[in-house]
């Protein structure tokens, strides 16, 4: 990753700085509550079949990335030179490498608080996850890229069809909306790394069972996803005029969105599978309040409020895995207190916010103040502009 203090950040769109960085912070705060078992309903991911609020958030950053990925290539006139295919595999194996590194640094907290010693806490290879958010957002991208940059952009919706047709099928046939390990993701994440390499979740039944919700067969239907975000980055690009760019917006993605939620009816909208009609629905919403922020910040310049997410949007990676670092060790630090051990976390929750707070309410303030903490990193960068990219 290399720092960069170059203005260019003042010619963006800003309503798409704003929405990503509505993501991150989306994303901080529903993967750290301050106790998993008080987290009000809508911070929650659905169980199984449904759609939350919470599971807008990853969505929203990837159909973002998709619209990203068409202002990124556009320097390479959408050809695959050297440069265009060096730089799409750079970023790709960065950023799933990254996550990679994430997992294995929360293994070795985890291993560290447990009592482990340094040598054996850093060397759980063989229960490391092989998968994760920003693993498939690496896979997405890349293979999501590397049509784009192979393929003429008026056949990208004949590739986005074909895979959402064809994942819809894999489900079907593969038993893929039974959340069960004879799940046809389980069974292929199970058959390429095994078991102790994959996520588990629970059964409604209360069974834990290995099944990933960014299992590789469900990265299929994110490429779509991403080349969703691609085309929407056409259309701003296409449309100069904001106001023209805020209609298209929400015309198709109310489009979108009434597609996905009428089809759900026989393709139910599941996020933990990524199914397409959840592609459809959260692709929709995305670009119907991108249109939105559009209307707001670059036409109206009400844009006051949205200072605080700018932070976020401008440097997203660098401040979601400072994020991830720095939750892992308040979760497994420990210190003395009152002749037991406790973590920074435990503390900040059960100690200061619980008592007055109350066990739902202080688990959203210790998720507040935590985003806070992130949101202070990513200003000083922000203010300093340096703007960290891959």
């Amino acid at each position: 990753m290399n720092p960069t203090t170059t203005g260019t950040q003042s010619s963006r769109l800003l309503s798409l700085d704003i929405l990503r960085g509505i993501t991150i912070a989306g994303m901080i705060m529903v993967n750290n509550p301050g106790s998993w078992s008080y987290a009000y309903a809508p911070l929650r991911h659905a169980h199984w079949h449904g759609l939350t609020p919470t599971d807008l958030v990853f969505p929203f950053f990837m159909f973002i990335m998709g619209v990203s990925t068409y202002l990124s290539l556009r320097r390479f006139n959408f050809e695959p030179s050297a440069a265009a295919i060096w730089k799409i595999f750079r970023r790709t194996l960065l950023i799933f490498l990254i996550g990679v590194a994430l997992g294995w640094f929360g293994q070795l907290t985890r291993g560290l608080a447990a009592g482990e010693s340094l040598g054996t806490a850093t060397t759980h290879f063989d229960t490391l996850r092989i998968l994760g958010v920003l693993q498939r957002l690496a896979l997405a991208y890349g293979f999501a890229a590397l049509a784009a940059v192979t393929m003429k952009n008026k056949q990208i919706p004949w590739l986005i069809s074909i895979l959402l047709l064809g994942y819809y099928l894999v489900l079907r046939l593969g038993n893929g909306f039974e959340m069960s390990e004879a799940n046809i993701i389980a069974v292929v994440d199970r058959a390429l790394w095994g078991s102790a390499h994959m996520y588990k979740d629970t059964t409604s039944e209360g069974v834990r069972i290995a099944l990933d919700p960014e299992g590789l067969v469900s990265t299929l239907p994110s490429i779509a996803h991403v080349l969703i975000g691609f085309l929407f980055g056409k259309l701003i690009t296409d449309h100069k005029e904001n106001h023209t760019r805020v209609g298209k917006l929400l015309l198709w993605g109310t489009v979108l969105a009434f597609s996905g939620l009428l089809l759900q009816y026989g393709c139910p909208i599941n996020k933990k599978i990524w199914s397409p009609t959840f592609v459809l629905t959260t692709t929709g919403f995305a670009a119907q309040l991108l249109g939105l922020l559009i209307w707001i910040i670059d036409i109206q310049k009400k844009e006051r409020w949205s200072r605080f997410f700018h932070a976020f949007g401008v440097n997203p990676l660098i401040v979601y895995v400072f994020a991830g670092v720095v939750a892992s060790l308040l979760s497994n630090i420990r210190f003395g207190w009152q002749g037991e051990t406790i973590s920074p976390k435990a503390f900040a929750y059960q100690v200061l916010l619980r008592p007055w707070a109350g066990d739902y309410f202080g688990s959203l303030l210790y998720a507040l103040l935590f985003i806070s903490f992130c949101w202070l990193f990513g200003y000083v960068l922000y203010k300093k502009n340096i703007y960290i990219k891959l």
